[in-house]
């Protein structure tokens, strides 16, 4: 039993008094499930962005017009929104005020465009030291390793090197580096904590293990960690969810070791990527679909022992490969299959890659026709599957009514999806037709509820 503060006790005992004002509503995770404040089930589907925060300057092309264009043009609701600790503390004990200043402007743009964010503190290959890395400032570790380093093919094989598991193991065991990045997770809740369009936060992109025991790596290491981080970033922002990732062994298959956590509101964020269609051999639903599909299934079995929400942090494929359009329907099935959120990697512009738009700007039919599809976005109740068909455009959604909230159940629609109109079938509902979205109220006092919208 962990100790309580004498700090922590006055606060609760201040809490239960009865002048004191009751807490403002606020995001939640209740029953394994992710609630907006009027105690809705919330599902975020939306972009990372992006790929190109990872180095200097630190930003994309990203301008207004085109956080407007995730909400409308693809009908999504939110960012994963990625910073790295050499932005925040580019030299030890030096942090980038600008920096932040310019991270909290965008924040207002997300906000202005109806978008919620996620701030994922992003690492990949540790740090700026190791060519092709980001995440860690050049001073975290000993310059000998990142000269002795060599590049691989794939990227990915770089982790194997030995010089950057000595980083890694570096910081796993310093605690003083990890107060360096605690304090820069500090100082960027301060800086957003007033933001609206802010309501959680990933600790740490894909956190490697370095040389140390991969099945102890989460309990021993991460999770340590992960408290730190919690309280800091909670002593700013009190309201924010924790949205925690498994360790980068997840990615191959390693169910996580994750225990769950004294601290609550929680969403379980992994990724979801195939491996042979990374391997840039494309997806074959004839033998890639099942298996993928029922990957989503476990992480949602490790989000339930967690007792959390589960956000599919990270999915998303090279569109100039074969299977793209059936790769990415398999991710929102199992989204739907298990009630859970996921964010598409990623918003950049290229031909052939990730980009969700061509490197002209221009959208990627195939891809974004894909990507652009009905979801249930605020649910009265619980939610428990969502499902498109593409063929026929029929979309579907189960839920079990709360009659005690208030709040409409609200259906997020992509206006390419039925351009000359819809119909919604709810059981003698009340059915409201918005821009880019079906509103739906009075709800039938059923225990179960399945609403059709074509």
């Amino acid at each position: 039993m962990r100790a309580v503060p004498l700090a922590v006790a006055l606060l609760f005992a201040a809490g239960c008094s009865p002048s004191a004002p009751p807490p403002a509503p606020a995001w939640h995770v209740t029953g394994g499930a992710l609630r907006d404040p009027d105690g809705r089930t919330a599902i975020l589907r939306g972009v990372n962005l992006s790929g190109e925060h990872k180095n200097k300057p630190y930003f994309g092309f990203q301008m207004p017009p085109d956080y407007q264009r995730v909400h409308d043009a693809w009908g999504m609701n939110a960012l994963r929104f990625l910073i790295v600790w050499a932005a925040v503390e580019p030299e030890m004990g030096v942090y980038d005020d600008a920096y932040l200043d310019q991270v909290a402007m965008r924040m207002q743009w997300a906000q202005d465009a109806g978008l919620l964010v996620v701030i994922d503190m992003h690492q990949d290959l540790y740090g700026e030291g190791f060519a092709g890395g980001d995440g860690a400032p050049r001073w975290t570790c000993d310059e000998a390793h990142y000269a002795a380093w060599k590049p691989r093919t794939p990227w990915f094989l770089g982790y194997l090197d030995p010089n950057m598991g000595a980083c890694y193991d570096g910081f796993w065991t310093s605690d003083e580096l990890q107060a360096h990045y605690v304090e820069a997770w500090r100082r960027v809740a301060a800086r957003l904590s007033a933001s609206p369009a802010v309501i959680g936060f990933d600790p740490m992109n894909e956190p490697y293990w370095g040389t140390y025991a991969i099945g102890q790596f989460e309990l021993d290491r991460l999770t340590p960690l992960y408290d730190k981080v919690v309280a800091a970033v909670r002593g700013e922002a009190p309201g924010w969810l924790a949205f925690l990732e498994p360790s980068a062994s997840r990615n191959s298959g390693i169910s996580t070791g994750l225990l769950p956590f004294p601290f609550g509101d929680v969403v379980y964020a992994p990724h979801s990527y195939d491996a042979a269609a990374e391997g840039g051999g494309g997806f074959d639903p004839a033998t890639h679909r099942a298996p993928y599909i029922a990957n989503v299934g476990r992480l949602a079995g490790e989000a339930q022992q967690l007792g959390a929400a589960l956000w599919i942090g990270e999915y998303g494929g090279m569109s100039g490969t074969p299977g793209i359009a059936p790769y990415m329907s398999a991710q929102y099935d199992a989204d739907g299959m298990n009630a859970a959120s996921a964010m598409y990697w990623d918003y950049s512009r290229n031909d052939g890659g990730y980009g969700i738009v061509a490197a002209d700007g221009s959208e990627k039919p195939a891809l974004d026709d894909t990507l652009a599809r009905p979801y249930p976005e605020r649910v009265a109740g619980d939610l428990v599957s969502y499902a498109f068909d593409g063929d026929t455009k029929v979309f579907t959604f189960t839920m079990r009514p709360d009659r005690s909230i208030a709040a409409p159940t609200r259906v997020a629609i992509p206006a390419r999806v039925w351009p000359g109109g819809f119909t919604v079938d709810c059981g003698g509902c009340a059915a409201a037709m918005e821009p880019g979205a079906a509103v739906l109220s009075a709800l039938p006092d059923v225990p179960t509820l399945t609403v059709t919208i074509r």
